[in-house]
């Protein structure tokens, strides 16, 4: 199993806090204000109340122990690359830090970060990426210039098979997973056929899907 802390309660830190606990990992959860952890409670295995930023409370929390460290503090910049490189200097495996934007990012990577998200950047390219084009459903970043993709099926392939498309050649996009009508996953070989109540989950860049 799993551990994991996670430092600053504001929203971002509770949505991820609650999407651990689905995996019944082992977490620990931080913030120096009682009433961003009382809803929590019920879900974490530990929860401290203190100042991230002093190094004493840091140290009593056993940093080594954990394989991840979040740190999700919200508009509180300094306090953010602090922590973060406190954190490293415990001894902390890997520090996951929220940013708000490259320049954030760029001196979080310096002191004690090892990765950077950005949840607002991320749910907005979403969005704009869902709602341009009709036949997206949703996309999801793998990194890199990739990400998979819930694609509606062209009247002009229903009926036909993977193989009989040359799919991946022709559109640049590999068909990893069909959901059905009962939003059930389907794994397609190559004599899979197109069907008009299907969806395709595909990985590919946003240039080759944006005109498939």
């Amino acid at each position: 199993m799993k551990q994991f802390l996670i430092v600053g309660m504001d929203t971002f830190g509770h949505i991820l806090c609650r999407n651990l606990a689905k995996y019944r990992c082992e977490i620990m959860i931080a913030d120096k204000r009682p009433e961003k952890l009382d809803d929590l409670l019920s879900v974490v295995d530990s929860a401290k109340c203190g100042d991230c930023t002093n190094e004493d409370v840091l140290r009593s929390y056993g940093i080594p122990d954990f394989d991840v460290c979040f740190v999700c503090v919200g508009a509180n910049f300094q306090a953010s690359l602090q922590i973060s490189s406190l954190l490293k200097e415990l001894g902390a495996r890997k520090v996951i830090t929220k940013a708000s934007n490259e320049i954030q990012a760029k001196f979080l990577l310096r002191n004690g970060a090892d990765q950077i998200i950005y949840p607002e950047n991320d749910i907005a390219e979403r969005i704009a990426m869902r709602e341009s084009n009709d036949k997206i459903f949703d996309a999801v970043e793998l990194g890199g210039d990739y990400a998979i993709y819930e694609l509606m099926p062209h009247k002009h392939w229903i009926g036909k098979t993977l193989r009989e498309l040359n799919f991946r050649v022709k559109y640049k996009l590999i068909v990893v997973a069909v959901k059905n009508e009962k939003g059930e996953i389907i794994l397609p070989n190559a004599d899979y056929k197109f069907r008009p109540d299907h969806h395709m989950l595909v990985v590919g860049r946003p240039e080759d899907v944006k005109d498939y």
